[in-house]
């Protein structure tokens, strides 16, 4: 064959490689909060969902955005991880080790800072699934809808888990003596 007639080796993955790129930093703020915060794990989660996608052992079907299901694989991803660590954790304690926990940092005495440490708290302190549906729509500015597709429940559900959350979350920053700004 002519090399003027080769055709050209394309990428099927190119375009999902590129979408990737553009949802990356929204996706690593996703697997933060399902980390709990934790960096690392969220670094080790978002790189298993990427290579899931990218090895077709998640696949898109277009039922939904790119961006709810790729939350989904997320989502999933961390709660694998949160299950392996837990047999991990187990295999280490019956072999008498431990290990550290990890050290905070000091806090910063400005007001904002403050207010934030009180957010993110209160936030832990809620309910799994109200702390994600919130997350969802005002950290990943996602619809009800479009977070009840990530969480895997019906927009009912997701409603009500909603509700309850920016209640109770209200509540905690209350007890805590958090105004508004």
């Amino acid at each position: 064959m002519n090399p003027a007639q080769a055709q050209p080796i394309v990428n099927p993955l190119q375009g999902l490689e590129s979408q990737l790129q553009a949802l990356h930093e929204a996706s690593f703020g996703w697997a933060l909060a399902c980390c709990g915060r934790n960096s690392t794990e969220a670094e080790e989660v978002l790189q298993s969902a990427y290579e899931k996608l990218l090895t077709g052992k998640a696949r898109f079907d277009g039922r939904s955005l790119l961006k709810t299901w790729l939350f989904a694989v997320i989502r999933r991803t961390a709660a694998e991880h949160r299950r392996w660590a837990r047999v991990r954790s187990l295999w280490t304690s019956k072999a008498g080790t431990s290990e550290a926990a990890p050290i905070s940092s000091p806090e910063s005495s400005a007001a904002k800072r403050e207010r934030a440490t009180a957010l993110a708290e209160a936030l832990e302190q809620l309910a799994t699934r109200q702390r994600e549906v919130l997350h969802l729509v005002f950290y990943q500015e996602m619809s009800i809808s479009e977070a009840a597709d990530v969480m895997g429940v019906a927009l009912g559900t997701a409603r009500l888990h909603y509700e309850r959350g920016k209640q109770n979350l209200l509540d905690r920053l209350k007890e805590k003596g958090v105004t508004q700004p």
